[in-house]
């Protein structure tokens, strides 16, 4: 009797990908995290990446200018804070998965490992904030969100490289500098429930960027490049936006991420 082979990793990427209502992608990015850990997952990218996953009826995603102002002090504007939050994780459930479906196959498998974990971290993220929002009576989608967060995986589909310079070096990092100053309003607010999630956060935050730089630095050497060199041009040429100060270099260092890549060019 012939043995059935196994589903491909490239396949249930995808799948996740296409998943737009939000708990169902949830659930579809710990599933193929989990089917991968438990080995019934081929190591096989055998389907094209969709150039934007799915997403929902709704949060209306809008331009960065078009962004309405945050309150803090207000209900509506603390309800605001953890929506802004609950969708830069939901988007960072794509980006991780889309890392791997994207450029697994090219890279060796503890890069598989390592993003695919990320992923499931990214799902637990959006869950809990999700479950916050709930319980400040309203949930994700109420309010409209910045509709530019997939463009940092635009601009680097064609090379790993720009990617994790861009996606874990850069936009994961900018969460190690804002993450603990809005953990400590939280808790200064008297929301320890909501203080724990951000530490939660944060801890990941520290792994998920040491994965990127670790895996960048090891293609920098692969292609006889200087690591802080190299990431300084795809900054250049691949973010459209700037790297702003004050940066948290002890959260950044305990990642990997010196002083030496980032000095040069902050502003």
């Amino acid at each position: 009797m012939t043995e059935r082979p196994l589903p491909s990793l490239g396949h249930a990427i995808r799948d996740a990908l296409s998943t737009g209502e939000p708990e169902a992608k949830v659930m579809a990015a710990r599933k193929v995290a989990r089917d991968w850990r438990l080995g019934r997952l081929d190591w096989r990218f055998d389907a094209a990446m969709p150039d934007e996953p799915a997403r929902p009826a709704s949060p209306e995603l809008l331009a960065p200018s078009r962004m309405p102002k945050r309150h803090g002090g207000s209900a509506h504007g603390r309800i605001a804070l953890w929506h802004a939050l609950a969708h830069i994780e939901f988007v960072a459930i794509d980006l991780a998965l889309d890392m791997v479906g994207r450029f697994g196959g090219e890279r060796p498998r503890g890069f598989t490992e390592d993003f695919l974990s990320v992923a499931a971290d990214e799902a637990m993220h959006f869950a809990l904030l999700a479950r916050k929002l709930v319980s400040l009576g309203s949930h994700y989608g109420a309010l409209p969100a910045h509709g530019g967060l997939w463009e940092a995986a635009r601009s680097t589909s064609d090379d790993v490289a720009a990617r994790l310079a861009i996606v874990p070096m850069v936009l994961e990092a900018r969460g190690l500098d804002v993450t603990p100053a809005t953990l400590a309003r939280v808790r200064a607010a008297g929301d320890e429930h909501g203080a724990r999630i951000l530490q939660r956060i944060l801890d990941d935050e520290i792994r998920h960027v040491a994965f990127g730089t670790r895996h960048f630095e090891k293609i920098a050497r692969e292609r006889g490049e200087l690591p802080e060199t190299l990431w300084q041009d795809y900054v250049k040429t691949r973010f459209s936006g700037r790297l702003k100060a004050p940066l948290n270099d002890s959260a950044r260092l305990s990642a990997g991420l010196s002083r030496s890549y980032y000095a040069a060019i902050v502003s």
